[in-house]
């Protein structure tokens, strides 16, 4: 499948060339090895029938959902997270705290979260409840998220301290296990972001490096519209490095020297 064919598949899909210029390869294997189980050559033939074919739809639709990350991606992020945030949010809510991941690929983000408010505790005790609602369109990537099992380039950089107090060999193998007691209080879901985000509010949602990077801009502002209406004031919208918001709401604003962390009113820090 050439460039040009591709871009006509993402279009049928209301997807972004530019998001998926750099991790296309992959994705057009996949994508390929699809239309071949389908019984397809042509990519017309192959688009008719995923009209047809509801369920070969909603296949090729996970197929081109893009994996791409590790613990501590944006290591500054975290960082600030730790520092400032979170114990500003925890001022405002002594009871409990509600995050929401959306577009949770196979977990990291999530751990992470979970390894810095397990750290909190040092400084901040007694801290409140962490409950984190984490959402992937893709079943097989909740499936290892929840497995909790990873290879060292996931782990890339990531200081030696935090991997033997958070991680656990497994025996024979290279690759190492979160530790048990980070998966308590996490909702794994598969849940398409478009269609049917959480409904609950939250202080904290990530929506990093996905909605705003794959999508076409009419999709990305109607989603963002619902990912608005789903975070509490006082609270934290956090999204890619390299990604910018469709608008910037009235009752948002940057947080200094962050483009990509955002407050809604009431938080002082």
């Amino acid at each position: 499948m050439d460039d040009r064919l591709f871009q006509q598949l993402l279009n049928a899909f209301d997807l972004s060339w530019e998001g998926y210029r750099k991790v296309r390869k992959g994705v057009k294997k996949r994508i390929g090895r699809h239309m071949q189980q389908q019984g397809y050559r042509e990519l017309s033939d192959y688009l008719s029938g995923l009209d047809r074919n509801p369920r070969a739809r909603e296949e090729c639709e996970r197929l081109l959902t893009v994996s791409i990350s590790r613990f501590f991606r944006d290591r500054h992020l975290w960082d600030i997270l730790e520092g400032r945030i979170l114990p500003a949010l925890v001022e405002n809510q002594p009871h409990e705290l509600f995050a929401w991941s959306a577009g949770c690929a196979c977990g990291e983000e999530v751990y992470s979260l979970k390894i810095v408010w397990d750290r909190l505790h040092l400084n901040h005790a007694p801290l409140p409840k962490l409950k984190i609602t984490a959402t992937d369109l893709n079943p097989a990537y909740i499936q290892k998220a929840e497995t909790g099992i990873y290879t060292p380039g996931s782990l890339k950089g990531l200081p030696a301290d935090l991997k033997s107090d958070y991680f656990e060999p497994i025996p024979g193998q290279r690759r190492l296990a979160i530790k048990k007691f980070l998966k308590n209080h996490i909702d794994w879901k598969v849940r398409h972001l478009l269609n049917d985000p959480p409904e609950r509010p939250f202080q904290i949602i990530f929506l990093r490096n996905n909605l705003l990077t794959y999508y076409q801009a009419h999709l990305k502002r109607k989603a963002f519209e619902k990912i608005l209406h789903a975070l509490t004031a006082p609270g934290v919208l956090i999204i890619g490095s390299h990604e910018a918001l469709p608008y910037l709401p009235p009752d948002m604003q940057p947080f200094p020297g962050y483009s990509y962390i955002f407050l809604k009113k009431g938080i002082p820090i």
